[in-house]
């Protein structure tokens, strides 16, 4: 197979690294809240540490301020140990409705 030498760049989503600013995680639709570790994020999620476990497909909201309301929802993608890949979800689109189907149809 032949090269012409060209490379092809990948683009990636842009990494904010935060050095393990505070953060707190909120779950049980907020019966329980824990501050952990923001180790960096970007626009589609974000990489945490704390000292519980999660389980992968677990959710979540992510709190990145202490005296800000915005909860960022977010499912676990991935583990190793106490550390953790988020992805931030979006509101779920509600169930659309089958057309009725015309009258005279059977």
């Amino acid at each position: 197979m032949a090269s012409n030498g060209a490379r092809i760049k990948v683009s990636r989503e842009p990494r904010r690294q935060l050095n393990n600013r505070a953060a707190w995680i909120t779950v049980d639709d907020g019966a329980t809240e824990s501050e952990c570790a923001v180790v960096d994020i970007s626009p589609g999620g974000a990489k945490i540490t704390t000292e519980f476990e999660f389980e992968v497909k677990d959710r979540l909201a992510l709190t990145l301020l202490a005296d800000h309301a915005k909860r960022y929802p977010c499912e676990v993608v991935w583990r190793r140990g106490k550390t953790y890949g988020l992805k931030f979800v979006t509101a779920e689109a509600e169930p659309v409705e089958p057309a009725a189907e015309p009258a005279g149809a059977t």
